[in-house]
């Protein structure tokens, strides 16, 4: 269920249920076959597959795969961010009465678990509607091209990015790992993310109609989560109305 990044568990409460919600070896575990199952099956072949490490033990100086690099690098930026973010946010909030070690790790489980996993191991509910709002950023983002993850992909945002970046400094070309990437291929990154912010924002909308009683803030975190098939909720799922679920149905 971790490496598929599905995020289906057999607690009723997740990695929260109480004597799984402090085994913070369990959650590191988990966290980083997440990882893996989100980088995509030709990087973990090009960093873990034997012929690969006998390569790279002979000659260490060999690189990488271009998409290789885009998965572990825009990966671990993003983890990175979202640890922080979390770190700030709720440290006032569910990290309130924990030590440094246990707030470290869990930051760090809630920045994986994000980009599609759908595992939780502190109540959602809880959560800061800041917290709430990078979170739909992160899985909005979610896995790497080739995985078994959702979102548009880190590929498509690290190409946005750096396109954004480069018209803003005057730059007719785009690079990424020093290779030029072709307009036809920004073209198909910019559709997947028009498509992607048009969709979510009408069916946020239909969901305010249908569901007018449950905040924003939680509908949009439900309808982002179905679009990038994350599975994570802040607990609105079974007070949804029957056109609702529909809809978060047809999102997934």
């Amino acid at each position: 269920s971790a490496f598929c990044n599905a995020g289906f568990s057999l607690f009723s409460n997740g990695l929260h249920q109480e004597g799984l919600r402090n085994s913070y070896l369990l959650h590191i575990v988990i966290a980083v076959t997440i990882i893996v199952g989100g980088l995509g099956f030709s990087a973990v072949q090009d960093l873990f597959s034997p012929k690969a490490l006998q390569e790279r033990l002979h000659r260490p100086w060999k690189d990488w795969k271009i998409n290789t690099k885009v998965a572990v690098h825009t990966s671990l930026l993003l983890i990175i961010i979202g640890m922080g973010l979390f770190i700030i946010t709720e440290h006032n909030g569910v990290l309130k009465d924990v030590g440094v070690f246990d707030m470290v790790v869990s930051a760090f489980f809630q920045s994986v678990t994000t980009r599609t996993a759908g595992f939780n191991t502190v109540d959602f509910s809880q959560l800061a509607v800041p917290t709430l709002i990078f979170m739909v950023f992160l899985m909005f983002i979610g896995a790497s091209s080739g995985s078994t993850g959702g979102g548009i992909k880190t590929s498509t945002f690290l190409l946005i990015t750096n396109s954004a970046i480069a018209t803003i400094r005057g730059k007719k070309n785009v690079d990424v790992a020093k290779r030029s990437i072709s307009t036809e291929l920004l073209g198909k990154a910019y559709s997947i993310f028009v498509f992607a912010c048009t969709f979510n924002l009408v069916m946020i909308f239909v969901l305010s109609i249908t569901d007018p009683e449950i905040s924003i803030i939680d509908l949009v975190f439900e309808q982002v989560s179905a679009f990038a098939t994350v599975g994570l909720s802040t607990g609105i799922t079974s007070d949804l109305s029957l056109a609702g679920k529909f809809f978060i149905i047809s999102s997934m």
